[in-house]
């Protein structure tokens, strides 16, 4: 097998582990949507759709270097119990992990004021 042989024979198999990949997550995507809409005709209060209190947790930096943490009002978010989005509302697994970290609230620039010509 000559050296070109086998470059068109590994662009042919990359090309079908390619395929064969987006193949894989449109069928996970469809049956996680399927599973997603009959779970929706038979709902019980938190399966498919959550909606659970969050309290969001700021990260503020102090002038010494280091961070104080903050926690903000509770908000009421709506997840969805699968895999992958959908009907607009976030995965409940991504949403609970989100909620752990915290959020960087960045500081104004204390140095100079704005220039005013």
């Amino acid at each position: 097998m000559t050296r070109d042989e086998l470059m068109v024979r590994i662009g042919q198999v990359a090309r079908w582990i390619v395929i064969a990949a987006a193949v894989s997550v449109a069928v996970l995507y469809a049956g996680d949507y399927v599973s997603v809409r009959y779970r929706m005709a038979h709902k019980t209060v938190t399966d498919p759709i959550e909606s659970t209190q969050v309290r969001p947790l700021y990260a503020v930096p102090r002038k010494d270097g280091k961070d104080e943490f903050d926690f903000g009002d509770t908000e009421t978010q709506t997840c969805v119990h699968s895999l992958f989005p959908h009907f607009g509302y976030s995965p409940c697994w991504y949403m609970k992990r989100e909620d752990q970290e915290p959020i960087p609230i960045s500081s104004a620039p204390w140095s100079a004021p704005p220039n005013f010509r």
